[in-house]
């Protein structure tokens, strides 16, 4: 596995920390980065072809099932992030990807997210197969990032090293 590179990965969303992200520590909330990387996500259904139309006409969606934050260097208000995604795996109903917020002008890696999405009826509510044309923009999407080495940070769990006491 290789070092991370600044901006691995199709870059999803791009934007600025709000005023309103900031909590009594005067950097970014932890809530906030959930919330932008959900927009990242956003970003890559788009490019998959997921849109509002999709969701409205066609009454299919994408729930998240489980995903996995780390803090690596803290934001402050008005910093610039680029968030990007890579996708690891994917089935017909299944998607699995990792997603890397970056300081937009320094470069460094501030945050990583690695998330597990469904694909759903939303007339069911249960886990239905990727249309062909969104499976085919996938294939294509995953094609396209063969280049990039699976990251250093995915798959990781919490845990502490050497700890004092643990049931694990």
């Amino acid at each position: 596995m290789g070092k991370e590179q600044p901006t691995t990965g199709d870059v999803v969303y791009g934007g600025a920390i709000l005023d309103e992200w900031i909590d009594v520590n005067d950097h970014m909330n932890v809530a906030y980065y959930v919330l932008a990387f959900d927009l990242a996500i956003d970003g890559i259904w788009q490019q998959l072809g997921i849109t509002q139309d999709y969701i409205r006409e066609r009454r299919l969606s994408t729930f998240a099932v489980e995903s996995h934050i780390e803090y690596l260097r803290e934001l402050r208000a008005s910093e610039p992030i680029v968030i990007t995604t890579q996708v690891l795996a994917f089935d017909q109903k299944r998607i699995h990807q990792f997603l890397r917020m970056y300081h937009a002008d320094d470069g460094f890696l501030a945050a990583t997210s690695e998330w597990m999405n469904l694909h759903v009826d939303l007339n069911t509510r249960r886990v239905s197969n990727w249309p062909g044309d969104v499976l085919e923009n996938l294939e294509t999407f995953f094609r396209r990032q063969q280049c990039h080495d699976l990251p250093d940070r995915a798959g990781r769990r919490i845990g502490i090293k050497t700890p004092i006491k643990a049931v694990y």
